[in-house]
């Protein structure tokens, strides 16, 4: 990315600013750019490059999240049926960032999407009668949807070999087991397709883009619009900057602008950060035996961020396995963070709900100072449960991204932990901001659109819903009901993106 874009002056008023360089902001920025190229947008991101905080390639497990492995999307409701209703939205939403990425392929935007996208097996893999017998469930219950008809069930040890090698090496013939495999997962490396459409903006857009830019604060005005303090960390020149509308990408550091902010909707949240770890391989013996991304059941108390999983990354053309994660805690909110971030985000507004959160998440506190401390011969008896014979000299411990867990008041509890996904939005439109992990980029398509339709309901439903249906074609209508479709869509992004499956 051109070094010039962090040497120019930014002006004075822009009709929209994009604060964080990560793939929400770049994801919003094109889709505003495609539906109006004559908007004067700016992004603004404090680091030198995009990309480099949670949606780093190494800071995420890269899975393409379509519900097609994550257990925690399919909870067993008290009758014993297995509700698939969140599992079905995310593979909706996972289908439609898909549609978009395809649309930028066919538009020469982006090349080469095999530097970001590749197919890799999606699979569940349980331990136990108990936990087998809810996977049949499950498996059951999915394949119903036109969304996951293809799905496999197995629980016999010969299959079970075949599909996960490296998992049933030394396995004995008496343990219960029972995977599900779907062949039309991904492994997304997010990095590169943020750069890739950040690229695109600098050289082909009006967008521009000042990177080692930090926004420090945003203040309301009269007039409607927002005023925001941005230094330039390169020269330590403080400017003030005014816009109509602004998005806040800042990852963790969205929680403190929102605050600043002064709208009534941010009242009240608080932010818990969790930084992840991981053991990682690059021994290619290993990783030619183990071509899937392979998760697995929470162990009691732990959050859902916390699935354990063993899963093949395609980084920057070269293969490794990661297993985790495991749970870190520092009180920056981001990787490249201040340890100021948590204590200073405490103020009278949100004190009821951390401490409500944190008293009735004792158990999660404990799982938290039992993972951060953690030897790594204890993480790797943990990872011996997938592979037999693990050695730690093949695997070594990788630091992940920050997560800023929200809390959210709640009159009961005080205060309550959320682990999705949230867009926060002023009664106005004039300010959105987006909180929370999980599944996060892989949705992010839909989650723009979402802060697009709330925020400029009459353009999205109007003058702009023609371009919304050539980027994403099935927008609007429900995959989960219409197979025929769902099939369509599939088959165009698997050409688009040079899928394998």
């Amino acid at each position: 990315m051109p070094h010039a874009i962090t040497n120019r002056t930014p002006k004075p008023k822009y009709d929209i600013v994009l604060i964080g360089g990560g793939i929400m902001s770049v994801t919003l920025a094109t889709l505003l750019h495609e539906f109006d190229p004559n908007l004067d947008i700016a992004i603004f991101e404090r680091l030198g490059r995009f990309a480099k905080e949670s949606t780093a390639a190494w800071n995420n497990a890269g899975t393409g999240h379509s519900a097609f492995c994550e257990l925690n999307y399919t909870p067993e409701k008290e009758d014993g049926s297995i509700d698939i209703s969140k599992a079905e939205k995310i593979a909706e939403q996972f289908e439609i960032s898909k549609q978009f990425w395809s649309y930028l392929v066919d538009k020469n935007y982006i090349h080469n999407p095999q530097e970001f996208i590749n197919s890799c097996a999606h699979m569940s893999l349980v331990f136990g009668e108990k936990d087998a017998e809810y996977l049949q469930k499950r498996h059951q219950a999915l394949t119903n949807s036109p969304l996951f008809s293809e799905m496999e069930f197995s629980n016999n040890h010969d299959t079970l070999r075949e599909w996960l090698p490296l998992v049933m090496s030394k396995r004995n013939q008496s343990e219960v087991l029972a995977a599900t495999k779907m062949e039309l997962g991904t492994d997304v490396n997010f990095g590169t397709l943020t750069r890739k459409m950040g690229r695109h903006l600098v050289e082909d857009s009006h967008v521009e883009v000042f990177l080692y830019h930090e926004v420090k604060d945003i203040s309301p005005r009269e007039d409607g619009t927002w005023e925001m303090k941005v230094k330039d960390r390169i020269n330590n020149h403080k400017q003030e900057v005014i816009a109509d509308f602004v998005f806040i990408g800042a990852g963790g550091y969205a929680l403190p602008l929102l605050d600043s902010s002064d709208i009534k909707e941010s009242e009240g949240y608080g932010g818990f950060p969790v930084s992840g770890q991981w053991l990682v391989t690059h021994n290619q013996e290993l990783v030619a035996q183990h071509q899937a991304k392979v998760y697995t059941q929470a162990t009691v108390d732990a959050p859902p961020m916390s699935v354990p999983h063993l899963d093949l990354r395609i980084i920057d053309g070269e293969k490794a396995l990661l297993f985790g994660p495991f749970a870190g805690f520092s009180t920056k909110f981001l990787k490249e963070g201040s340890y100021l971030d948590l204590p200073e985000s405490v103020n009278t507004k949100n004190l009821r709900s951390l401490f409500g959160a944190w008293w009735h998440n004792i158990p999660l506190t404990k799982y938290l100072v039992q993972q951060v401390a953690m030897t790594k011969a204890q993480r790797m008896q943990h990872l011996r449960e997938f592979v037999k014979d693990a050695k730690e000299e093949d695997w070594e411990l990788k630091v992940a991204g920050q997560r800023v867990q929200i809390i959210k008041k709640d009159d009961k509890l005080g205060g309550k932990l959320e682990f999705g996904t949230e867009v926060v939005v002023n009664d106005k439109g004039t300010i959105a901001s987006l909180l929370g992990a999980s599944p996060g980029a892989s949705t992010a398509v839909f989650a723009m659109l979402n802060v697009l339709e709330k925020c400029f309901p009459e353009k999205f439903n109007g003058e702009w819903k023609d371009k919304l249906l050539e980027m994403i074609p099935s927008y609007g209508q429900k995959l989960s009901e219409n197979p025929e479709l769902a099939n369509k869509t599939r088959a165009y992004s698997k050409e688009k993106l040079e899928l394998k499956h």
